[in-house]
């Protein structure tokens, strides 16, 4: 990973920017305002958030049932924002990985295999832990740039098949209760 993938270290000195965003495992990166219904970042700690621009991708150490190690999601929302200094911001070179394959790599557990083997919850147990050193080093096959397009873009056009099967069944189960 650390061949074709860079830590964002920009913070948001001067408060340039003022659009919290949020990693969640379920939804991605969302407008915090949007998943909160409110802010809840510090308005006097906002200089210390990192920048996350367009296509960067996020990852939040915070441990769930949906992420054991934690969510790796890309910004997609098409706006430049800031991220919680708790979280890792990298950016990818756009000429060795396709994003659709990036982010359908990082929906696996084969990242996690890796991740439980070099980190650890630590003292936090709602918290995933590992040295920057460690996670550049998670190993990620790298394929032909076009090969990696066809792979992320049918993975992807896979889930929006389940999603759609799923929302019509519910639909479905629903009109069956009314």
């Amino acid at each position: 990973m650390g061949e074709v993938a860079e830590k964002v270290t920009e913070k948001n000195s001067g408060l340039a920017y003022q659009q919290v965003l949020t990693n969640s495992a379920t939804h991605g990166i969302v407008r915090q305002s949007e998943y909160f219904d409110r802010i809840v970042a510090s308005k006097n700690h906002l200089d210390a958030y990192y920048v996350v621009n367009p296509n960067d991708y996020v990852y939040n150490p915070r441990i769930s049932k949906e992420a054991p190690c934690g969510p790796i999601n890309r910004n997609t929302l098409e706006l430049t924002g800031i991220a919680s200094p708790l979280y890792l911001v990298f950016r990818v070179s756009s000429q060795s990985f396709a994003y659709e394959f990036l982010d359908q790599y990082f929906k696996t557990a084969k990242w996690f295999n890796y991740m439980k083997l070099q980190g650890n919850s630590g003292a936090r147990s709602d918290r995933f832990t590992i040295a920057d050193t460690d996670f550049f080093s998670i190993p990620v096959r790298i394929s032909s740039l076009p090969e990696q397009r066809c792979i992320g873009e049918f993975f992807s056009a896979l889930d929006n098949l389940i999603a759609a099967a799923e929302r019509q069944y519910s639909h479905a189960c629903q009109k069956s209760r009314d």
